[in-house]
């Protein structure tokens, strides 16, 4: 029978609670620590803030597509069944292929950027010189912290999805609770003169309106991740309806905690000392922020370690969306059914969570500079997965209008239509020249690798399983 259809062999584990943190989470990594500075300075306060809004809105209706998508479909997977059903078994192999590579990205380069960050807290921590990557020095103590921080998250999802919510949960209350001694710091001891000739960038109108469009098409990279809850929706225990509306009000979250990041900074550092923030050996502006606010250098550490948790997070959240992703392609006999098997005991995607762990435990090895362009090239393949699922929600509504949709979006074609008009535009950024995010030939190789890796995969699944292959029968 369709696996649409099919009896879920996983266990409903999650609650409300869980859900939120696990796409939050994954929405908040290390970019409101390092890139507070960035934004301010080619928006400005006010013009990062509107930024963040316009791209939050962008972002909110591919989650509304989501939203109906995945409470009509609950089912391991998200992306593969929704692309499936409107597309075809070829629509959701490039879907779910896609998909795949934003997750690996993200895991290896968070997997880089633990131990990387966690020198500003213990400068001294590298120990034992090894090699050099492009530049970046490999130390054995750095490793070796990269290796266990992998290794550790990798149990705790092996050993049930629950055990890993929880996890999730404690670092996110840290990340919280370091947003909101930020904020509360900054409106003691911030001044509102501090705003001033940094509200917004550019003499004419024209130009603070460019500077803004610059600032919102950046905006939703930092938002990316709400996506991976579709992939556990079998693992979920909270009604369809109600988990539509969780996910859009992770999305408001994500965006206000980002907001509330950037009016702290502002109303706590001036111009010119954002300024000399960005020129300093860190270039961590918010966590500098926090330090100004307490008027203790050591409360800066303290907002990095927020920053660490929030690494972790967005790791621990696509090792979730990745593993199960690849277990819905497995289990559809477009990969080797190796990568569907649960653990006997925990009843967690074993081999899948193997895999990508591995990765994980690997990518250190190699430094940061071949990461970035994996989390490039993943960031495209996100974008172009979001769009396939934007026309997969428009498609849906004429071909199955009859489906039963426990959330279901009003005003469907505006909102599809914006969400595939948005999307799209991402993608086309990768691709276009000379755009902030034009793919470098590194880039298009790891793309290129990846497309033909799923070609060779694809022609040997269908080799080995004949008509089973791609057809979503167990």
């Amino acid at each position: 029978m369709l696996v649409s259809n099919r009896e879920s062999e996983f266990s409903k584990v999650l609650n409300t609670g869980d859900v939120l943190v696990v796409a939050f989470g994954a929405m908040i990594g290390w970019g409101w620590v390092v890139s507070s500075g960035q934004w301010i300075t080619s928006g400005g306060v006010l013009g990062t803030v509107l930024g963040f809004i316009i791209g939050g809105i962008m972002i909110y209706f591919v989650g509304l597509c989501y939203a109906e998508l995945t409470t009509a479909m609950p089912k391991c997977g998200g992306e593969h069944v929704f692309s499936y059903k409107a597309f075809g078994s070829i629509g959701a192999y490039i879907c779910t292929w896609s998909i795949i590579l934003s997750y690996i990205g993200v895991v290896c380069y968070e997997a880089v950027s633990f131990p990387t960050i966690l020198q500003y807290v213990f400068p001294k921590i590298a120990r034992g010189y090894l090699y050099s990557v492009g530049g970046f020095d490999i130390y054995f103590t750095w490793l070796l912290i990269a290796i266990g921080m992998a290794l550790l998250i990798l149990f705790l999802n092996i050993i049930g999805m629950k055990k890993a919510a929880r996890f999730q949960k404690i670092l996110t209350c840290v990340i919280a609770a370091v947003g909101i001694a930020l904020v509360a710091g900054a409106a003691y001891s911030g001044n509102v003169n501090n705003l001033q000739n940094q509200l917004l960038v550019g003499d004419t109108n024209g130009e603070i309106i460019q500077n803004i469009a610059k600032v919102a098409i950046m905006t939703p990279f930092f938002l990316f991740g709400f996506d991976v809850i579709p992939q556990a929706a079998e693992e979920i225990n909270v009604p369809l309806k109600k988990l539509g509306k969780m996910m859009i009000l992770s999305i408001i979250m994500a965006v206000s905690f980002y907001v509330l990041v950037v009016l702290a900074v502002g109303y706590v550092m001036n111009a010119g000392q954002i300024k000399t923030s960005m020129s300093s050996a860190t270039g961590l502006v918010t966590a500098d922020a926090m330090g100004v606010a307490f008027n203790n250098a050591n409360m800066a550490k303290v907002l990095i370690i927020g920053g660490l948790c929030g690494i972790v997070t967005s790791w621990n959240s696509f090792l979730i969306g990745g593993s199960r992703a690849l277990y819905s392609m497995s289990v559809s006999y477009m990969l080797p059914r190796k990568f569907a098997v649960l653990h006997k005991k925990y009843n967690t995607p074993v081999n899948s969570l193997l895999l990508i762990g591995a990765l994980s435990v690997i990518s250190p090895f190699f430094g940061r500079s071949m990461l970035v362009w994996i989390v490039d090239a993943g960031n495209f393949a996100c974008c172009f997965a979001y769009c396939i699922v934007s026309l997969s929600f428009i498609v849906l509504r004429r071909k199955e209008a009859d489906m039963r949709r426990p959330y279901k979006v009003k005003h469907y074609k505006f909102v599809g239509i914006v969400a595939v008009i948005m999307s799209g535009t991402m993608s086309a950024m990768y691709i276009i020249p000379e755009t902030n995010c034009t793919l470098v030939w590194q880039e298009w190789i790891i793309v290129g690798g990846w497309i033909l890796l799923g070609i060779i995969m694809a022609y040997i699944s269908k080799k080995k399983y004949g008509d089973k292959f791609a057809n979503l029968i167990e």
